[in-house]
């Protein structure tokens, strides 16, 4: 008669009641998998809802439309307005001054309609719209800078206003992008008035839309590009407020939730040993069972509620975990995000990291549940001395139940299914690889010759003997030491990224239009309070590529579905200028650079990258749009650009002749040495040329680095969850293999063994596997992290592999000191008394 599930209820209990002991390592393994996968869908979700629900206010309309060096024309603005009330504004680098300082602002200039959504919030919590005409909004950084107040007065250029109000919060300012300045709203008319709109002046025009209809964002942009297809429009919807920032949730959400699943994966191996331990240590109660009249069946019921009970205690606790840890990761990530910092609860990401968990569980517990249920009372009793054999095709249903579950919850809704596969296929992949290392290391100590020396006699012969644990400790020690590796070596490459892409040293200041009548000027103004300074001036310039290809057939760019991969340069206006000389830090890879004085017709020298990504040839043409004119160049070489110099590097550079006679200023890099004052150079600027501004590097570099840090930190602090895991599987394995060893360890005592003896072959035996799976583990987690760093987040690949090398042996000998930890209650057990238990 089968046991109804009551009654196989109250059996399971009894064996809980103890606090879940036996099957901890279960509930510890499932605990950080879940909260990690917990954690991360919550705070993800929580970030892009925001996006969402936010979406309007973070752009500041429905549609926004960019232009560079130009307002939109009456066309324009007529064909936006159809559509609702339109708000403009201007956005550019200028300088704010008064008598006794100066300091380079992100000038943000806008009409009366501003903000169309949302409200600006001044420090003492009144909201506002445009400033009044002569007055401007200040950041708090712009006001100690400049060390002014409300009521202060302070020039932008050449024009005097009035400090109005501190601003506390930005409603678009997220949209805005990387900040190359602090923040001072002024009204439209300012830029003007200061002399920062001149032809050839570097600034942007956007405009915004407040639909008044039912209009779908995407549907007007469509519409918007076909009516304008020349016009260098750079167009953001209400969905896409804040491109950069949904990019980043993307890949960062993506990275996290398979750093969550390779916690798991890590985690199912300690459940398959936890559990097969727990049933081991519980063989005389099945058995028992069986005598009693107890079914296959009905053990199974028994001990799967057991299991699973534990299992959902310890999914339940990660889900807790997760949550509540939610509202410190918002926190970390205020400043780059939008995010609540209370307690978030998204029902859908706590049940997907739940059901991951339960799935993990069956796929990893199945099989030694359903090694216990096939064999006799009597093969179990025995299964001390003679280990059960392995039966595997119970197991087959669930395990293929719970791979396609897990399958189907990782692709859904995923951002990147492909990689998401590739992930999960390398898993299966990672454990075949693990089994079958296991595999071959049995059969390989099973015929390698016997050492001369007993310890090391007896340390081959625990590698394959009957009962050995050599398996689930090769995938164990597999898992967790390939996690050391995949954290050294994706840390060392983000810190080499972090180190190449924002460089230690650069210029101290860009400066942006200068005009070119007075280059000379320039330079005898920044001399006379630095003479050994270093000051490079080039021509600059914004347009956008029409068309390129052969002359007779150009592709047309606005008529493209698509952009090729990599030919970013293609989307919208790029800066643009021409030069007589190769630039330092660019190399040809291809033509020839044009001779000096010119005059034939116009060329253009492209990046290589963007030559290969675009298919150019050397001979075909570019058309671009310049303040509405088409122009055209011949391709007359390929460079190769130096990305890491912190100089004026271009796309496209044109021969004088092709350019020069368009609107235009310059730009400038200026190099201090190390005991110039900055002060007086500044403000000697603002006087000579209002209309000019200048950007301090310094500054944006600490700002890129501590976001770059932020992210870094983010990502170890996810892949710890993962080495958390590891040390814990490698703990539950360790404590396994110590269970299958006090019957060698106590009749080895019997027969004289010391006990430096005993540890000596504990320390043998886990040290050869240590050594070959140290090799495996380089390679693997070498190539995990290798697909993280290039694949994933797109960059280089720059491992400091002595670090990574010196993270795996310490990852060794944490090993071998579990090892010995665990074996010294071996040493402890009393022979008689383990001799009976037997």
């Amino acid at each position: 008669m089968t046991l109804s599930w009551p009654a196989a209820w109250r059996l399971a209990r009894r064996d809980l009641h103890r606090r879940f002991r036996g099957l901890r390592l279960l509930l510890v393994c499932l605990f950080l998998g879940v909260g990690a996968l917990a954690a991360i869908g919550t705070l993800t979700g929580a970030i892009r809802g925001e996006l969402a629900e936010r979406g309007r206010e973070i752009l500041g309309g429905d549609l926004e439309v960019e232009v560079w060096q130009r307002p939109l024309n009456e066309e324009e603005s007529e064909f936006l307005s159809r559509y609702g009330t339109i708000s403009r504004g201007l956005r550019m680098q200028a300088m704010a001054s008064t008598a006794d300082a100066a300091t380079p602002i992100e000038l943000k200039a806008v009409d009366a309609n501003w903000p169309l959504y949302g409200t600006l919030t001044l420090d003492g919590g009144s909201q506002m719209g445009a400033p009044p005409p002569g007055q401007a909004w200040l950041a708090e950084g712009a006001a100690e800078r400049l060390g002014v107040g409300p009521g202060d007065r302070f020039k932008v250029g050449s024009t005097e206003l009035t400090v109005a109000g501190i601003i506390s919060e930005e409603p678009d300012r997220l949209s805005e992008g990387f900040q190359l300045g602090q923040t001072v709203i002024v009204p439209l008319d300012v830029p003007a008035a200061a002399g920062l709109t001149a032809p050839g002046a570097m600034y942007q025009s956007k405009t915004r839309v407040r639909f008044i209809g039912n209009d779908v964002p995407e549907s007007v942009e469509k519409t918007l590009t076909e009516r304008f297809p020349d016009s260098g429009f750079d167009i953001r919807t209400r969905d896409r407020a804040s491109p950069g920032a949904e990019r980043f949730v993307g890949r960062m959400g993506e990275f996290l939730t398979l750093v969550g699943l390779a916690a798991l994966v890590i985690a199912g191996i300690g459940i398959g040993g936890g559990v097969a331990s727990y049933l081991e240590a519980r063989r005389a109660s099945i058995a028992t069972y069986k005598i009693l009249g107890a079914g296959s069946g009905d053990i199974v019921r028994i001990y799967a509620l057991q299991v699973g009970a534990a299992a959902l205690a310890g999914s339940i606790a990660g889900l807790a975990a997760g949550v509540l840890v939610t509202p410190l990761l918002a926190q970390a990530l205020g400043d780059l995000l939008p995010v609540r910092t209370g307690l978030v609860i998204d029902p859908a990401a706590l049940l997907r990291a739940l059901l991951f968990g339960l799935l993990v569980a069956l796929i990893f517990a199945a099989p030694p549940l359903m090694r216990a249920r096939h064999f006799p009372a009597m093969e179990l009793m025995r299964s001390r001395v003679a280990p059960l054999a392995k039966a595997w095709r119970g197991a087959i249903w669930p395990v293929s139940l719970g791979l396609v579950g897990i399958a189907a919850l990782a692709l859904f809704g995923s951002p990147q299914p492909g990689l998401s596969a590739l992930f999960m296929g390398g898993a299966v992949v990672l454990l075949v690889v693990l089994w079958g290392l296991g595999w071959a290391i049995r059969k390989a100590a099973t015929r390698a010759p016997r050492p001369a020396n007993p310890l090391l006699r007896s340390a081959l012969a625990n590698l394959h003997r009957p009962g050995s644990q050599t398996g689930s400790l090769v995938t164990a020690l597999g898992f967790g030491l390939s996690a050391f590796v995949v954290l050294a070596a994706v840390q060392t490459s983000l810190s080499a990224n972090i180190t190449r892409s924002v460089p230690q040293i650069a210029p101290d200041y860009f400066v942006l239009d200068v005009p070119r009548d007075r280059e000379a000027e320039f330079e005898a103004t920044v001399r006379r309070h630095a003479p050994k300074a270093e000051i490079n001036v080039v021509p600059t310039l914004r347009g956008a590529i029409l068309a390129y290809g052969p002359k007779a057939n150009p592709t047309i760019v606005s008529q493209m579905e698509e952009l090729p991969e990599g030919a970013w340069a293609l989307r919208g206006e790029r800066g643009l200028t021409y030069a007589e000389r190769l630039p330092q830090g660019n190399s040809l890879v291809a033509g020839e650079w044009w001779p000096e004085n010119y005059q034939g017709e116009p060329l253009v020298s492209v990046d290589f990258d963007l030559a290969q990504a675009a298919g150019l040839k050397i001979g075909d043409y570019l058309t671009i749009g310049l303040l509405g004119v088409e122009r055209q160049a011949r391709i007359a070489s390929f460079r190769r650009i130096d990305w890491e110099s912190m100089g004026f590097n271009y796309v496209l550079i044109f021969s004088p002749n092709a350019l020069q006679d368009a609107p235009h200023n310059l730009a400038a890099t200026v190099s201090l040495p190390d005991d110039s004052e900055a002060g007086g150079l500044l403000r000697d600027l603002v006087r000579t040329f209002p209309s000019s501004s200048v950007i301090e590097v310094g500054p944006l570099l600490t700002q890129a680095r501590d976001i770059l840090e932020q992210v870094s930190l983010a990502i170890l602090a996810a892949a710890g969850v993962a080495v958390l895991a590891g040390i814990a599987v490698l703990l539950g394995a360790i404590a396994a293999a110590r269970a299958a060893r006090l019957y060698d360890t106590v009749v080895l005592r019997v027969l004289g063994a010391s006990t430096r003896q005993l540890l000596t072959l504990q320390l043998a035996e886990f040290g050869l596997l240590a050594a070959v799976l140290a090799v495996v583990a380089l390679g693997l987690g070498s190539g995990l992290a290798w697909l993280v760093i290039v694949q994933l987040f797109e960059f280089e690949w720059l491992p400091d592999w002595p670090r990574v090398l010196g993270v795996l042996g310490a990852g060794i000998a944490l090993v071998l000191a579990f090892a010995l930890g665990a074996s010294l209650p071996l040493l402890r057990a009393r022979p008689a008394r383990a001799l009976r238990s037997l």
